[in-house]
Protein backbone atom coordinates (compact mmCIF):
# COMPACT_ATOMS: atom_id res chain seq x y z
CA UNK A 1 0.00 0.00 0.00
CA UNK A 2 2.99 2.33 0.81
CA UNK A 3 4.60 1.57 -2.25
CA UNK A 4 1.31 2.29 -4.64
CA UNK A 5 0.82 5.38 -2.80
CA UNK A 6 4.37 6.50 -3.08
CA UNK A 7 4.19 5.10 -6.75
CA UNK A 8 0.89 6.72 -7.89
CA UNK A 9 0.16 9.75 -5.62
CA UNK A 10 3.65 11.33 -4.38
CA UNK A 11 5.94 10.44 -7.49
CA UNK A 12 3.03 11.55 -9.86
CA UNK A 13 2.48 15.03 -8.11
CA UNK A 14 -0.89 14.24 -7.12
CA UNK A 15 0.01 14.06 -3.46
CA UNK A 16 -1.52 17.62 -2.70
CA UNK A 17 -4.53 16.90 -4.94
CA UNK A 18 -5.33 13.92 -3.20
CA UNK A 19 -5.15 15.34 -0.06
CA UNK A 20 -7.44 18.53 -0.78
CA UNK A 21 -9.84 16.02 -2.28
CA UNK A 22 -10.39 13.33 1.03
CA UNK A 23 -9.95 16.37 3.22
CA UNK A 24 -13.22 18.52 1.16
CA UNK A 25 -15.34 15.11 1.00
CA UNK A 26 -14.83 14.89 4.72
CA UNK A 27 -15.05 18.18 5.47
CA UNK A 28 -18.13 18.56 3.47
CA UNK A 29 -20.20 15.28 5.29
CA UNK A 30 -19.13 16.70 8.67
CA UNK A 31 -20.08 20.05 8.58
CA UNK A 32 -23.82 18.32 6.54
CA UNK A 33 -23.83 15.82 9.56
CA UNK A 34 -23.63 18.80 12.13
CA UNK A 35 -26.38 21.18 10.60
CA UNK A 36 -28.27 18.42 10.45
CA UNK A 37 -28.09 17.25 14.43
CA UNK A 38 -28.21 20.98 15.30
CA UNK A 39 -31.57 20.89 13.03
CA UNK A 40 -32.87 18.09 14.72
CA UNK A 41 -31.73 19.84 18.33
CA UNK A 42 -29.96 16.62 19.16
CA UNK A 43 -28.61 16.91 22.69
CA UNK A 44 -25.59 15.80 23.06
CA UNK A 45 -24.26 17.36 20.03
CA UNK A 46 -22.40 20.73 20.40
CA UNK A 47 -25.21 23.15 18.35
CA UNK A 48 -24.40 26.68 16.44
CA UNK A 49 -21.12 28.62 17.67
CA UNK A 50 -22.57 31.49 18.65
CA UNK A 51 -20.74 33.83 20.87
CA UNK A 52 -22.80 36.98 22.65
CA UNK A 53 -25.84 35.52 20.75
CA UNK A 54 -24.16 36.02 17.42
CA UNK A 55 -24.68 33.46 15.16
CA UNK A 56 -21.33 32.47 13.32
CA UNK A 57 -21.86 30.59 9.64
CA UNK A 58 -19.22 28.21 9.19
CA UNK A 59 -18.45 30.02 5.76
CA UNK A 60 -16.28 32.51 8.16
CA UNK A 61 -14.53 29.50 9.44
CA UNK A 62 -13.88 28.09 6.04
CA UNK A 63 -12.48 31.53 5.37
CA UNK A 64 -9.96 30.74 7.44
CA UNK A 65 -8.54 27.43 6.85
CA UNK A 66 -8.68 28.61 3.22
CA UNK A 67 -6.06 31.73 4.08
CA UNK A 68 -4.42 28.87 6.35
CA UNK A 69 -3.88 26.18 4.37
CA UNK A 70 -3.48 28.21 1.09
CA UNK A 71 -0.57 30.52 2.40
CA UNK A 72 0.90 27.34 3.97
CA UNK A 73 0.90 25.73 0.88
CA UNK A 74 2.57 28.69 -1.11
CA UNK A 75 5.30 28.39 1.58
CA UNK A 76 6.19 24.95 1.39
CA UNK A 77 8.56 24.53 -1.64
CA UNK A 78 8.44 20.51 -1.43
CA UNK A 79 4.89 19.55 -3.19
CA UNK A 80 5.89 15.48 -2.00
CA UNK A 81 6.25 16.41 1.62
CA UNK A 82 3.83 16.08 4.44
CA UNK A 83 3.38 19.47 5.54
CA UNK A 84 2.16 20.51 1.59
CA UNK A 85 -0.35 17.38 2.13
CA UNK A 86 -1.18 18.64 5.59
CA UNK A 87 -1.70 22.41 4.01
CA UNK A 88 -3.88 21.27 1.22
CA UNK A 89 -6.02 19.25 3.05
CA UNK A 90 -6.35 22.35 5.56
CA UNK A 91 -7.38 24.07 2.10
CA UNK A 92 -10.03 21.26 0.92
CA UNK A 93 -11.75 21.29 4.60
CA UNK A 94 -12.22 24.96 4.13
CA UNK A 95 -13.05 25.01 0.66
CA UNK A 96 -16.08 22.47 1.98
CA UNK A 97 -17.00 24.91 4.30
CA UNK A 98 -17.04 27.27 2.33
CA UNK A 99 -18.88 25.85 -0.88
CA UNK A 100 -21.25 24.36 1.69
CA UNK A 101 -22.99 28.00 2.07
CA UNK A 102 -22.38 28.47 -1.52
CA UNK A 103 -26.32 29.64 -1.81
CA UNK A 104 -25.77 31.72 1.86
CA UNK A 105 -22.61 33.83 0.11
CA UNK A 106 -24.62 34.23 -3.44
CA UNK A 107 -27.95 35.32 -2.07
CA UNK A 108 -26.96 37.31 1.19
CA UNK A 109 -29.48 35.48 3.19
CA UNK A 110 -29.89 32.30 4.77
CA UNK A 111 -31.43 30.11 2.42
CA UNK A 112 -29.51 27.15 3.63
CA UNK A 113 -32.58 24.86 4.26
CA UNK A 114 -34.59 26.06 1.33
CA UNK A 115 -35.31 25.26 -2.85
CA UNK A 116 -32.23 27.45 -2.79
CA UNK A 117 -30.22 26.20 -0.81
CA UNK A 118 -29.72 22.95 -3.06
CA UNK A 119 -27.18 24.85 -4.98
CA UNK A 120 -25.24 24.76 -2.53
CA UNK A 121 -25.07 21.16 -2.96
CA UNK A 122 -24.59 20.51 -6.06
CA UNK A 123 -21.88 22.89 -6.32
CA UNK A 124 -19.82 20.97 -4.20
CA UNK A 125 -21.27 17.63 -6.06
CA UNK A 126 -19.47 19.38 -9.23
CA UNK A 127 -16.47 20.20 -7.34
CA UNK A 128 -15.81 16.33 -6.57
CA UNK A 129 -16.37 15.50 -9.71
CA UNK A 130 -13.81 17.74 -11.26
CA UNK A 131 -11.06 16.76 -8.97
CA UNK A 132 -11.89 13.42 -9.45
CA UNK A 133 -11.46 13.73 -13.39
CA UNK A 134 -8.10 16.10 -12.46
CA UNK A 135 -7.04 13.17 -9.98
CA UNK A 136 -7.67 10.49 -12.64
CA UNK A 137 -4.93 12.21 -14.99
CA UNK A 138 -7.58 14.21 -17.34
CA UNK A 139 -6.44 18.05 -18.28
CA UNK A 140 -8.71 20.71 -18.93
CA UNK A 141 -9.38 21.28 -22.93
CA UNK A 142 -7.17 18.44 -23.00
CA UNK A 143 -4.13 20.30 -23.31
CA UNK A 144 -1.43 17.31 -22.94
CA UNK A 145 -3.44 15.22 -25.43
CA UNK A 146 -1.94 17.78 -28.68
CA UNK A 147 0.44 18.99 -26.71
CA UNK A 148 3.49 17.37 -29.36
CA UNK A 149 0.95 18.25 -32.43
CA UNK A 150 2.34 22.07 -32.94
CA UNK A 151 1.12 25.34 -31.67
CA UNK A 152 -1.19 26.25 -34.00
CA UNK A 153 -3.10 22.72 -33.72
CA UNK A 154 -3.01 22.98 -29.58
CA UNK A 155 -4.51 26.89 -29.88
CA UNK A 156 -7.26 25.44 -32.27
CA UNK A 157 -8.11 22.02 -30.05
CA UNK A 158 -8.45 24.67 -27.20
CA UNK A 159 -10.55 26.99 -28.30
CA UNK A 160 -12.78 24.53 -30.65
CA UNK A 161 -13.22 22.72 -27.27
CA UNK A 162 -13.57 25.56 -25.10
CA UNK A 163 -16.03 27.36 -27.02
CA UNK A 164 -18.01 24.33 -27.25
CA UNK A 165 -18.29 23.84 -23.89
CA UNK A 166 -19.50 27.39 -23.38
CA UNK A 167 -22.34 26.78 -26.13
CA UNK A 168 -23.00 23.66 -23.79
CA UNK A 169 -23.49 26.31 -20.72
CA UNK A 170 -25.54 28.90 -22.20
CA UNK A 171 -27.84 25.83 -23.29
CA UNK A 172 -27.84 25.19 -19.76
CA UNK A 173 -26.03 22.29 -19.59
CA UNK A 174 -23.96 22.45 -16.34
CA UNK A 175 -22.77 19.26 -16.25
CA UNK A 176 -22.12 18.41 -19.97
CA UNK A 177 -20.37 22.23 -20.10
CA UNK A 178 -17.77 21.89 -17.04
CA UNK A 179 -17.37 17.71 -18.04
CA UNK A 180 -17.12 19.03 -21.29
CA UNK A 181 -13.71 20.99 -20.69
CA UNK A 182 -11.69 17.81 -19.59
CA UNK A 183 -13.74 15.38 -22.55
CA UNK A 184 -14.13 17.26 -25.38
CA UNK A 185 -16.96 14.70 -26.78
CA UNK A 186 -19.31 15.65 -23.90
CA UNK A 187 -18.36 19.29 -24.87
CA UNK A 188 -19.49 18.87 -28.34
CA UNK A 189 -22.59 16.80 -27.61
CA UNK A 190 -23.71 19.34 -25.18
CA UNK A 191 -23.65 21.95 -27.63
CA UNK A 192 -24.87 20.46 -30.70
CA UNK A 193 -27.96 18.88 -28.69
CA UNK A 194 -31.09 21.03 -27.63
CA UNK A 195 -30.75 23.30 -25.59
CA UNK A 196 -32.74 23.80 -22.29
CA UNK A 197 -35.81 25.74 -22.11
CA UNK A 198 -35.19 28.33 -19.57
CA UNK A 199 -31.87 28.35 -20.59
CA UNK A 200 -30.41 31.97 -22.11
CA UNK A 201 -30.08 30.05 -25.32
CA UNK A 202 -33.22 28.81 -25.46
CA UNK A 203 -34.94 32.28 -24.64
CA UNK A 204 -33.15 33.69 -27.37
CA UNK A 205 -32.82 31.68 -30.04
CA UNK A 206 -36.50 29.40 -29.39
CA UNK A 207 -39.28 31.47 -30.40
CA UNK A 208 -42.28 30.57 -28.06
CA UNK A 209 -44.31 28.27 -29.93
CA UNK A 210 -42.14 27.25 -32.06
CA UNK A 211 -41.23 23.74 -32.98
CA UNK A 212 -37.74 23.89 -31.22
CA UNK A 213 -39.18 25.43 -27.85
CA UNK A 214 -41.89 22.42 -27.56
CA UNK A 215 -39.15 19.71 -28.49
CA UNK A 216 -36.87 21.25 -25.55
CA UNK A 217 -39.84 21.21 -23.50
CA UNK A 218 -40.81 17.63 -23.87
CA UNK A 219 -37.18 16.66 -24.04
CA UNK A 220 -37.00 18.14 -20.05
CA UNK A 221 -40.16 16.57 -18.95
CA UNK A 222 -39.06 13.17 -20.72
CA UNK A 223 -34.94 13.52 -19.85
CA UNK A 224 -34.11 16.25 -17.43
CA UNK A 225 -36.94 15.84 -14.85
CA UNK A 226 -36.28 12.37 -14.19
CA UNK A 227 -32.69 12.91 -13.67
CA UNK A 228 -33.05 15.72 -11.27
CA UNK A 229 -35.56 14.31 -9.09
CA UNK A 230 -33.15 11.24 -8.70
CA UNK A 231 -30.05 14.17 -8.21
CA UNK A 232 -32.73 15.67 -5.45
CA UNK A 233 -33.19 12.48 -3.54
CA UNK A 234 -29.17 11.60 -3.43
CA UNK A 235 -28.76 15.37 -2.21
CA UNK A 236 -31.75 14.64 0.33
CA UNK A 237 -29.72 11.57 1.35
CA UNK A 238 -26.70 13.53 2.10
CA UNK A 239 -27.15 16.89 2.74
CA UNK A 240 -30.86 16.94 3.93
CA UNK A 241 -34.26 17.82 3.07
CA UNK A 242 -34.58 21.55 2.11
CA UNK A 243 -37.94 22.04 3.76
CA UNK A 244 -39.03 19.10 5.54
CA UNK A 245 -36.66 16.72 8.14
CA UNK A 246 -33.49 15.85 6.98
Amino acid sequence: MGDWFSREIADAGRLRLTCFLVAFIVGFLFIRFSVRMIRRQARWWPGNVAPGGQHIHHVVFGLVFMCVGGVGGLAIADGTSAWAGVAAGVFGVGTALVLDEFALVLHLEDVYWSEQGRLSVEVVFITIALCGLLLVGLRPLGADDVAGDGLWTIAFVLIFDLCLSFVALLKGKIWTGLIGLFVGIVAFVGAVRLARPDSLWARRRYAEGSRKERRARVRERRYRLPLQRLGDRLSDLVAGRPSGGP
